[in-house]
């Protein structure tokens, strides 16, 4: 298998865990899973999945209808920022599936640090969906939301019920990498199975670029557009503009002095 793409597979009775990590590309090797997955519903641990190109889309939305085909249930738990950002804008990205928790990006303006925190999307209530407040392990200020909530939620929705969560549970609990809370925060580099932190990274990838003015609110970073440094004119620049202006102004002064003179000079001739 792919170093950039692993997964692994276990089941307990009629339920299937399929934990995917890495990146989801042409070279993902989803197909290949699909005959090793058994059981009626399939729990699906995105936490890890650092990217996903087009064709990794288009290999994954073929590789859910098949397990669908079998009469599978899909469920998507722990999904990324870059799984978050597909199923925002892909519409058939969780087929008939649904979502149970997802990671929420954050980020700190006084430490330069991001953090992901797990959220349960049953538990975000209804629109207008805002990110629950976070506070940074090391100032202990609270983070700011890196993206847009209406963007980043959007998702929430359409979202359909978790089927058989006594179920869902019960799988998560015995191979998933949680902990049992319904939500916990850890770094944005990610974290292997125990929850240790590991060198594989979690992307930033939001589903809409944000515009940040002065560096704080939602999803703003000091003179940032969309991940573009931006820059302003200082005074210097200001000075010359002024400075060019002006020498435009006095030539168009002298050339019409100019005329007026020959015109004149014109007369005093013809008219004598």
């Amino acid at each position: 298998m792919s170093k950039k793409f692993q997964a692994s597979v276990h089941h307990r009775d009629d339920v299937g865990f399929v934990k995917l990590s890495g990146v989801i590309d042409e070279d993902n090797e989803l197909a290949d899973l699909t005959d090793s997955i058994p059981g009626s519903m399939v729990v699906i641990d995105l936490g890890e999945v650092e990217r996903i190109n087009s064709c990794g889309v288009r290999d994954w939305v073929n590789w859910l209808s098949a397990l669908e085909a079998k009469g599978a249930g899909i469920v998507l738990v722990e999904c990324s920022p870059a799984i978050v950002a597909q199923i925002n804008l892909v519409n058939n990205f969780t087929g008939n599936g649904s979502v149970k928790s997802f990671y929420v990006p954050y980020f700190c303006p006084e430490c330069d640090e991001e953090k992901v925190l797990l959220c349960e999307a049953g538990e975000m209530g209804p629109p207008p969906h805002e990110p629950p407040v976070c506070r940074c392990n090391g100032c202990d200020l609270v983070m700011d939301f890196d993206d847009m909530p209406d963007s980043y939620f959007a998702f929430l929705s359409n979202q359909k019920k978790v089927a058989k969560p006594e179920a869902v549970q019960s799988i998560l609990d015995e191979f998933g990498s949680g902990t049992g809370e319904p939500s916990r925060i850890r770094s944005r580099v990610g974290a292997n199975a125990t929850g240790n932190i590991s060198s594989s990274a979690l992307p930033s990838v939001p589903s809409l670029p944000s515009i940040s003015g002065s560096g704080t609110g939602v999803g703003s970073r000091p003179g940032t557009l969309a991940g573009v440094e931006q820059t302003n004119p200082g005074m210097h620049d200001v000075a010359a503009v002024a400075k060019s202006q002006g020498k435009n102004d006095s030539l168009v002064f002298v050339l019409v002095v100019l005329v007026a003179a020959i015109g004149v000079l014109g007369f005093l001739v013809f008219s004598g």
